[in-house]
Parts: structure tokens; C-alpha cells; sequence
């Protein structure tokens, strides 16, 4: 006999997302550092108990609110249209992967840096494994001769960095944009 999945009832999926939502304004808003479990709560309308019942952990809530960004991203990688999704050249999907990805940590750092703080959540590698697969076998087709898991942890390495980071809090979204698809462009072309 097949289990259904459980549904979720309506206010507690009202819950989450005021939940996620509030965890994400009080971030852009206060910087990783600065938020509190009971400044989520208020801001949501609900209790702590309500979080850490739903949530487990001040990790387990940032994980989940960056999990969704980072699942969103992945079905428009798997199923969207191209350059980003299937049917487009490997070379083409990479720097669309990279310029999509460099926009998410971009949009998100201070979640980014809250999430990065904590200690990893158990499903915290899924999503950095996936990544690493997808960068790697897009390499593998443009650049054979390379080899594309260390390429692959090299590139992520570079986005999540410090570095990145701070051109990022100075305002450089868009010179780190151009400048990680310029070293993935010169990767791409033969110029390591």
C-alpha cells in the first residue's frame, strides 16, 4: 500500500510562508548578523515555538528559505527554457547557469551569510552536489580536456568566496556578474 504525502493544512502553510517571508525581509533588512528567532516571530505574527516546531533550528529555517531559492533555480536548469534549460549548447547553458547563480548569492548575500554561519544542515550537500554535477558535465562537453570536477569546485569556490561577497556589500552586483562570466567565457574558450 502507497502513502499519499501529507497535505499541509492552510494556515499552517500560511504560517511558513509569512514565516520564510519575514525571515527574508528582517535579513535585507538587518544584515545576517542581527536577526533573532524572536524577531522572526514577530515580524511573522507567529510564536517561536510555532518556528521551531516547523523549522527545528535557526539553521534548519535558513536553510529551508535558501533551499527554496536554490530549488527554483534548479527547475528552470532541468526543465526551463534554453539558454538556462535544456536545448541550448553547453557553453551557452554554462554562462547562463553562472550568470543566474551569481544573481541568487548577489540578491541573497546576507541569507547566504546567515546560512554559511550555521552549522550545515544534513540535506545542505544535496544542492551543492547537484550544482557541482551540472557544472561539471557542461565543462566536460566544451572542454574535455579538462578536468570538470575540479573546474567545478574551483568556480563555485570563486562565487561563494569572500571576495565575491564583498564586491557584493559594496554595491559590484553586476562587475561580479560580469566578471564571473568572463572567467567562465576564458575557461570556455581555452584560456584557464
Amino acid at each position: 500500500m502507497s502513502e499519499e504525502p501529507r497535505r499541509e493544512r492552510a494556515d499552517a502553510a500560511r504560517n511558513r510562508r509569512a514565516i520564510l517571508d519575514a525571515t527574508g525581509a528582517l535579513l535585507a533588512e538587518h544584515g545576517a548578523a542581527a536577526i533573532t528567532m524572536d524577531q522572526v516571530a514577530a515580524a511573522a505574527g507567529v510564536g517561536k515555538g510555532t518556528i521551531f516546531h516547523r523549522f527545528g533550528s535557526r539553521s534548519g529555517l535558513l536553510y529551508e528559505l535558501m533551499a527554496e531559492r536554490a530549488l527554483a533555480l534548479r527547475e528552470t536548469v532541468q526543465h526551463g527554457p534554453p539558454p538556462l534549460g535544456p536545448g541550448a549548447p553547453a557553453g551557452e547553458r554554462l554562462l547562463a547557469y553562472f550568470d543566474a547563480m551569481t544573481l541568487l548569492v548577489a540578491d541573497n548575500i546576507e541569507l547566504v551569510l546567515a546560512y554559511e554561519a550555521e552549522p550545515p544542515h544534513p540535506r545542505r550537500s544535496e544542492m551543492h552536489e547537484f550544482w557541482a554535477a551540472h557544472i561539471a558535465t557542461l565543462l566536460q562537453e566544451v572542454r574535455p580536456d579538462l578536468d570538470g570536477q575540479i573546474m567545478s569546485a574551483l568556480l563555485m569556490s570563486t562565487l561563494g568566496g569572500e571576495a565575491s561577497r564583498q564586491i557584493v556589500r559594496a554595491g559590484g552586483k553586476e562587475r561580479l556578474r560580469a566578471g564571473i562570466r568572463a572567467l567562465v567565457a576564458a575557461i570556455l574558450n581555452g584560456r584557464p
